[in-house]
């Protein structure tokens, strides 16, 4: 070893320190373990808080309440045209981070959790080299790796020094509303982002490849966005490529080429959204003999080991769904088979949830998935046009589904479009995770009047004993019709 440099040791080293990484360097230091977090970001908390869903949730509340304004009009409620003062608006959304990662970082120190300031490489199955710590090397019995994921770049395409074209880091930044913003991918980064953009007053087009936005998500979920976007963004082109884009002083020229042929337009920035990596490449995992797929991401087995069996791998790196919440768990059964506990990671439920508006969440199977897979399902659903509350909350075109076995009316999946569809998908993941039936929960007494009702009418939709629909005798999942 080089002379001046310092070695240490650890039990468990977890490196990164997302959701998925402080779960599991939490939950090991609980377990009594001596734990070792190794975090390249001046502050943990991970794409997740610094730069992604904490940031992105509090633009978009934000420009919820600015629409909520514009649209109580038609409730006989004006008011003045919302100003927004973006050096205010930045340092709100920036403090709520800052709230958050303080409180990390105060958590670790209370369960002892030593947290090293570096950017970790792997030397060989028991040996990381940190760059920019006084600490060089670090030997471990268990690792956990949970270096989180990077958005994919754009060929010819790099988000640049102005800022003009740009990813979600620097969408948040929130620099300035762009009179013009192309937003480059229909997924969720670029939905959510393109919307709140758009309710700050730009003037958006987005450009997605497929042929509709949310390609995984089902139809009828995607419908009532899909209709939203179709005023509030000045353009959707749909089966659409951006063939080049040229920056000059006075913007962006985007090439785009898709079923009207070749067209140039103009604008002041470029937002690109077009997926998420894992963030695995270059951090000497052949060293340490761990084995990668062609897409970079590292295989694990039920308790999260790698082909190493004291190496672990969890959250965006472990593959998909890449969330947060996904992440966390993960990080936890990690830290419980460390310390020899008969953890494993088999849920049967991942929520996913996108918070566009109207908000879309699903969990368990969906029905694109029953249809590719094959599986026999019985769907039913309930229309919000149905739900006193969705009315008196203008909130008509929200949609609540369940997909059942048809014979034993087990809970498979649930499907959830409108507002508050977030916290709603929860009761849905219970259902599903405990094997509850359609009975079970139309027999579960919901509030009066609230939108968690229309999950409890959902399944009696299943069952034909709706109340607040007409559902024909044996139609039970194919036809319903709003009182």
């Amino acid at each position: 070893m080089v002379m001046g440099e310092l070695s240490q040791e650890t039990q468990v080293a977890v490196i990164g320190g997302g959701p998925g990484g402080y779960a599991a360097a939490f939950r090991a230091a609980d377990l009594g373990l001596d734990v070792t977090l190794v975090e390249m970001e001046p502050r943990c908390g991970g794409t997740c808080l610094l730069r992604g869903c904490i940031p992105s949730k509090a633009l978009l509340q934000t420009a919820e309440i600015i629409w909520d304004a514009a649209e109580a009009s038609g409730r006989g409620v004006v008011f003045d045209k919302p100003q927004v003062d973006l050096e205010k608006l930045r340092t709100w959304k920036d403090g709520v981070v800052e709230k958050l990662a303080s409180g990390l970082d105060h958590l670790a120190k209370k369960r002892g959790v030593q947290v090293l300031r570096a950017r970790a490489f792997f030397e060989d199955a028991h040996t990381l080299r940190l760059e920019d710590s006084e600490v060089t090397h670090l030997t471990f019995r268990h690792a956990v790796i949970a270096v989180g994921s990077e958005p994919v770049k754009l060929p010819g395409a790099s988000t640049t020094p102005t800022g003009r074209i740009m990813d979600s880091t620097g969408a948040l930044a929130l620099k300035e509303i762009p009179q013009r913003l192309l937003v480059v991918g229909g997924g969720y980064i670029g939905l959510e982002l393109g919307c709140a953009y758009a309710v700050f007053g730009s003037r958006v087009t987005l450009v997605h490849r497929a042929g509709r936005i949310l390609g995984g998500v089902d139809d009828d979920l995607v419908r009532p966005l899909a209709k939203r976007i179709s005023t509030l963004f000045e353009a959707t082109r749909l089966e659409t490529e951006v063939a080049e884009l040229r920056e000059d002083a006075d913007g962006v020229k985007a090439v785009l080429r898709g079923p009207e042929g070749t067209i140039e337009e103009r604008f002041d920035r470029v937002l690109i959204a077009v997926g998420r990596i894992p963030r695995s490449r270059t951090m000497g995992l052949e060293n340490a003999g761990i084995a990668v797929d062609d897409a970079g991401f590292i295989a694990v087995d039920s308790q999260r080991r790698t082909s190493v069996p004291h190496i672990y791998a969890v959250g965006d790196v472990a593959g998909h769904p890449m969330l947060a919440h996904k992440a966390m768990r993960e990080g936890k059964v990690a830290a419980e088979a460390i310390a020899g506990m008969p953890s494993a990671y088999d849920v049967q439920a991942i929520p996913a949830v996108v918070y566009t508006d109207p908000q879309i969440a699903w969990a368990g199977l969906t029905e694109n998935e029953a249809r590719r897979k094959n599986v026999p399902v019985k769907i039913a659903r309930f229309p919000w046009g149905a739900s006193g509350r969705a009315l008196t909350m203008d909130a008509a075109e929200g949609l609540t589904k369940i997909l059942c076995d048809p014979d034993s009316g087990r809970l498979l999946g649930m499907g959830i479009v409108g507002r508050g569809a977030e916290t709603m998908i929860a009761e849905g993941v219970l259902a599903i995770e405990m094997g509850a039936s359609a009975e079970d929960v139309a027999l579960t007494v919901h509030a009066h009047p609230t939108l968690s009702e229309t999950e409890g009418e959902a399944a009696e939709v299943f069952l034909g004993s709706a109340t607040h629909l007409y559902v024909p005798q044996g139609a039970q999942s194919k036809t319903a019709t709003a009182l």
